[in-house]
């Protein structure tokens, strides 16, 4: 699969989940995918919560591969200027 194809995937299953972390006053951007690893970006109400991780894991992480099964981890990388 191409980069190109491969990010589209991963930006549908993240329009997936951003109305849910908006309707918590929250947000979620991807930054890159390398080596089948997505670095995302969380924002607004989902920065710094106490169950980001979780919403990673189980919420964001668990559509991402649903969709792109070659994706190894989704891991927040807030605060990292690129």
């Amino acid at each position: 699969m191409e980069a190109k194809e491969l990010i589209i995937i991963v930006e549908n299953a993240l329009q997936e989940i951003r109305p849910f972390l908006q309707a918590d006053g929250g947000n979620i951007s991807l930054v890159e995918i390398r080596d089948n690893i997505v670095s995302v970006q969380l924002e607004g109400n989902c920065l710094g919560c106490s169950v980001n991780q979780m919403t990673l894991k189980n919420g964001v992480e668990a559509t991402i591969k649903r969709h792109a099964p070659q994706i190894i981890q989704v891991i927040e990388v807030n605060g990292i200027t690129f």
